[in-house]
């Protein structure tokens, strides 16, 4: 027996779908750029960019400890560059100087050794091999000279004095494969990759425009015996050399900025590292506010301690005191001992009442004594009067008799 199932109204559904597209044509297209337009107006938070939230410069402190650690800003294509061509440059000027010696060298050995009789004894030998020694280091001693000189000159320039063992040590985390994945695929590793391709565009355009320029000369190798040719040839080869070290001096120099940059961003720091560097060279900020609390307070305590040797305690009366004591065997002048404002103020006068210190008030003189004279010093010749009127009036009260 077969059973026919009717098939659902497809055509009804699809011709209904179809209506409501229809009537909600633009608006899809409206909504996403209204949303578009207010995400793009959104600000811009660039610390998002930055790498583990390192968006604060470096610190001199950070700068030092990196650079006894060896990281330091240095472009190796300066020092190479210029060292290729100071020593291409000593190459050519010095090359008749290199031609000749080793011309005469051999023509020694082809037309004076072989007649020798004994050509293998150790004695033949052992003067040919000193000769050889000589004319080598001879001929090689110019270049060697402005190859270490050149050397000395880029690194001291870029670095500086520096000696650190700290790269010499191992370092296993170079062994992890997926960091070795993370620097292959790594911006450093791009921009490595456009530097050797510049490179190569940059060797084979000299070497294509010298050829051209030297099209002629070439042709006419060709009537040229073979001791020109080689000298011809030995002196292009360095000509192109040198120009290709000329135009590597632009590269270097690229590379220089990026290496610049590249050791900025590498010695970026948190909000965080910045505030335990500073508790670290600086101190914690809490424990220097209680030591400089704890200071005040020895300070104040001593101070007190002075309050009882007073003659007089000069007042404002609420704001200010300060306290005078008169030697006339140890100093010409009265001596201020103690003084302080508000709460030291009512402690220096409270001490003083209670040692019997007679207290005066006296709002002038008290302001221009706490203002003008430190704890431990004489007062100026201008307030001489007024102290000495204040004096003179506790000295009659206590009928003490002080001759200054």
């Amino acid at each position: 027996m077969k059973i026919y199932v009717e098939n659902p109204p497809y055509d009804e559904y699809i011709s209904e779908k179809n209506a409501r597209r229809e009537q909600y044509k633009y608006l899809p297209a409206q909504n996403n750029i209204t949303a578009f337009i207010k995400c793009a107006l959104q600000p811009v938070d660039l610390q998002l960019f930055a790498e583990d939230g390192k968006t604060e410069k470096a610190t001199p402190k950070k700068r030092q400890d990196a650079r006894k650690k060896g990281q330091v800003l240095q472009s190796r294509e300066i020092t190479s560059t210029l060292l290729l061509l100071f020593i291409f440059v000593g190459i050519k000027f010095s090359g008749g100087f290199i031609y000749s010696e080793l011309r005469f060298f051999f023509r020694n050995v082809l037309t004076e050794y072989f007649k020798v009789e004994d050509l293998f004894s150790t004695e033949a030998l052992s003067k040919l091999f000193v000769e050889s020694l000589l004319v080598i280091l001879k001929t090689t001693a110019p270049v060697f000279a402005i190859a270490v000189i050149i050397s000395l000159v880029t690194g001291y320039a870029q670095v500086g004095f520096l000696f650190t063992t700290e790269t010499l040590g191992m370092k296993f985390s170079k062994l992890n494969p997926l960091q070795g994945l993370k620097r292959i695929f790594s911006l450093r590793s791009l921009t490595e990759l456009l530097k050797s391709i510049f490179k190569i565009a940059v060797i084979v355009a000299v070497v294509y425009f010298y050829i051209k320029d030297e099209a002629v000369n070439i042709t006419n190798l060709v009537d040229m015996d073979i001791i020109s040719i080689a000298a011809y040839i030995a002196s292009a080869a360095l000509d192109v050399a040198i120009r290709i070290c000329i135009a590597m001096i632009f590269i270097s120099i690229l590379d220089y900025g990026y290496q610049w940059w590249e050791y900025e961003k590498s010695l970026k720091m948190t909000k965080q590292e910045v505030k335990e560097e500073y508790k670290q060279t600086e101190g914690n900020p809490e424990v220097k506010s209680k030591i400089k609390q704890k200071q005040r307070q020895l300070s104040m305590k001593r101070m007190l301690h002075e309050v009882p040797k007073a003659d007089v305690v000069i007042t404002n009366p609420t704001h200010f005191a300060v306290a005078v004591r008169y030697e006339p065997e140890k100093s010409q002048a009265p001596m201020v001992i103690a003084k302080g404002q508000d709460y030291v103020a009512q402690r220096i006068k409270e001490v003083a009442r209670e040692n019997g210190v007679e207290v005066v008030e006296n709002k002038p003189l008290a302001r221009s004594l706490y203002e003008t004279v430190d704890v431990g010093q004489a007062i100026p010749p201008e307030l001489y009067q007024a102290v000495a009127e204040i004096l003179a009036f506790v000295y009659n009260l206590k009928g003490i008799n002080k001759v200054g």
